[in-house]
């Protein structure tokens, strides 16, 4: 008989109360936010789909900021609700300005609710929050935003920035679980949320009742069998971080992220998709395939030069034309970062194009040290 290998991960004893309590307090340190934290037992488009459906009643206008696929579901989510929806498209290129939202905001005075994406890692930009965050609440409109990869990757300060519903996973920057999630809701979006009658109930989706069960009690007393595993692998990502100290893992992503742009730019043949620096997500780099090569062959020379390397096409549309090079959690690494570009090296050689393997190393190092420094 074979022996048996594998983790203990049966006959738990149960996650009480207090420790389930415990691991969101954690959580929200990490999203620098007093607000009400409550940890869902589900993938992040859990949370995501019930802040839509209990901040958004029918008859109601709402402004979707959409810079990847994710925005794009929100706006589905936003008109099942009944809402109107105003969205601001952004090129993939890109990001979208302070400026940009607060124009559709006196363009329409009945905008109650924004949605936006942080980070995107499907197409490797990031929003400005705080700059949004700002003429959102001038303006008096509730901001959910999606901060599933940029948390742990770049500052995400919730309260600072006005947000009033904020999603976070775990299984991106902070190298967790992707089976639970979690959702600050400010006292404005409550009250919002409490007025709605559209607003879910004794569904999974309702964040009404995990105020009235959870939160009202004191949250002494769990409303159901939690998903153990995963708060268990949630709360230790969270002190990993913690240890690491989250300024020092921001900047990992920070740095891998320079890193893997320069030397990308000194690899030649392939390009930023994101145009400019500021506008890159920490967690992802997007790649432009030269003109006539499908990107999808690019990514499949580069993992048969490197198996393990981070490197995969885009989804949908951008399938032919964008390569993705991921580098968040334990990716963020300065070694994966050398390895992932070495290996785009070696495909574009076994596809026939130029490449500069050697200089994207050195601009990638010397990025790297420089960010870090930084």
């Amino acid at each position: 008989m074979t022996a048996n290998t594998a983790p203990a991960l049966l006959d738990w004893p149960p996650l009480d109360a207090a420790h389930f309590a415990r691991i969101e307090d954690k959580i929200a340190a990490l999203m620098r936010t007093r607000e009400t934290v409550v940890a869902m037992q589900g993938e992040a488009l859990l949370p995501l789909e019930a802040c839509i459906r209990s901040a958004v009643r029918p008859g109601s206008t709402a402004l979707n900021v959409v810079t990847g696929p994710y925005g794009e579901t929100f706006g589905g989510w936003l008109r099942s609700c009944g809402a109107e929806v105003v969205t601001i498209a952004a090129p993939f290129t890109g990001a979208v300005g302070a400026e940009q939202v607060a124009e559709a905001l006196r363009a329409r005075p009945d905008i109650d609710f924004v949605s936006l994406v942080h980070a995107e890692a499907a197409t490797g930009n990031t929003n400005p929050v705080a700059g949004i965050g700002a003429v959102v609440r001038e303006h008096g409109a509730l901001l959910m935003l999606d901060a599933v990869a940029s948390i742990a990757a770049e500052p995400l300060l919730t309260d600072e920035w006005g947000v009033d519903l904020c999603v976070i996973g775990g299984q991106k920057a902070m190298a967790g679980p992707a089976g639970v999630s979690a959702v600050s809701v400010s006292a404005r979006a409550w009250e919002r949320i409490a007025a709605n009658g559209q607003a879910p109930r004794r569904s999974y989706l309702s964040l009404l009742d995990w105020k009235e069960r959870w939160i009202d009690g004191g949250r002494t007393v769990l409303p159901h069998a939690p998903a153990q595993l995963e708060m268990l692998a949630l709360e230790q990502a969270a002190d990993r971080i913690a240890d690491a100290g989250l300024e020092a893992v921001i900047a990992r992503h920070r740095a891998a992220a320079a890193a893997v742009r320069a030397g990308v730019r000194a690899l030649g043949t392939l390009a930023p998709y994101v145009v400019r620096d500021e506008d890159a997500a920490p967690v992802a780099t997007t790649l432009r395939a030269p003109a006539g090569v499908d990107a999808r062959e690019v990514v499949v020379a580069a993992l048969a030069a490197d198996p393990a390397v981070p490197v995969q096409a885009a989804g949908g549309a951008l399938a032919a034309e964008m390569i993705r090079v991921n580098h968040y959690g334990l990716a963020a690494d300065r070694g994966t970062v050398l390895a992932s570009l070495a290996a785009l090296g070696k495909a574009l050689d076994a596809l026939g194009l130029a490449g500069d393997a050697e200089g994207a190393r050195k601009a990638a190092e010397a990025a790297w040290y420089a960010a870090s420094a930084g």
